[in-house]
């Protein structure tokens, strides 16, 4: 079996979208910041069905980290966010699993990527995405509610994050709402260029008292 994975673009203060972030503003305002180091990206561009691109280290942990998954579990909101924008070839190239309390038919888009519609609750999504995936990782691909649900239930292995040198000041933040209860992480490698700073986290024990 797999491991639980997720990868975020996150700025020095805690935030991974600007303010109002929604259909209008995926990433909210200004969020766009967070990622453009990862725009002209061989492996990124590979993900949009795009030819060319820049290489060196940067691109060799996008390059890891999106070959990794069989499977994406995605929140509702960030589905609504983004449907749109990643047209009829999203960059998933696999199935992902929407938690959701709005019940929709599968569909099914160009590039492998199929959207699958679960009501019954983020752990239900991970059991479908885990059969999906077989022995491949599954990847959590957001928003942060998801996120902080999957930590909160200590589901989630494995934590790469992208950070970026800008305050954001607001917007979403990836850490809120993840109790009073300490979580341990062990740092497994951290990477470092002059745009972005790779941080790469396992998920050891949660400590109380």
């Amino acid at each position: 079996m797999g491991k639980v994975i997720a990868r975020i673009g996150i700025s020095l203060d805690g935030y991974i979208t600007g303010p109002d972030a929604g259909a209008e503003h995926p990433l909210g305002i200004g969020g766009e910041r967070l990622h453009n180091w990862v725009y002209g990206l061989r492996a990124f561009r590979e993900m949009l069905g795009k030819k060319g691109g820049t290489e060196g280290q940067d691109n060799d942990v996008v390059a890891e980290w999106t070959a990794r998954p069989g499977a994406v579990v995605m929140g509702h909101g960030m589905f609504i966010s983004g449907e749109v924008p990643w047209g009829d070839e999203p960059p998933y190239h696999a199935p992902v699993y929407i938690v959701t309390h709005h019940p929709r038919e599968t569909v099914v888009k160009e590039g492998g990527t199929s959207y699958h519609f679960v009501t019954e609750g983020p752990e239900h999504a991970l059991a479908l995405a885990r059969e999906a995936a077989g022995d491949k990782d599954v990847s959590l691909a957001g928003g942060a509610n998801l996120v902080q649900q999957f930590i909160r239930a200590g589901l989630l292995d494995e934590l790469l994050l992208h950070v970026v040198p800008v305050l954001a000041c607001a917007g979403t933040r990836l850490f809120d709402n993840l109790g009073t209860d300490q979580i341990e992480w062990e740092k497994a490698s951290v990477i470092d260029s002059p745009e972005v700073t790779h941080i790469h986290l396992r998920a050891l024990k949660r400590a109380t008292g």
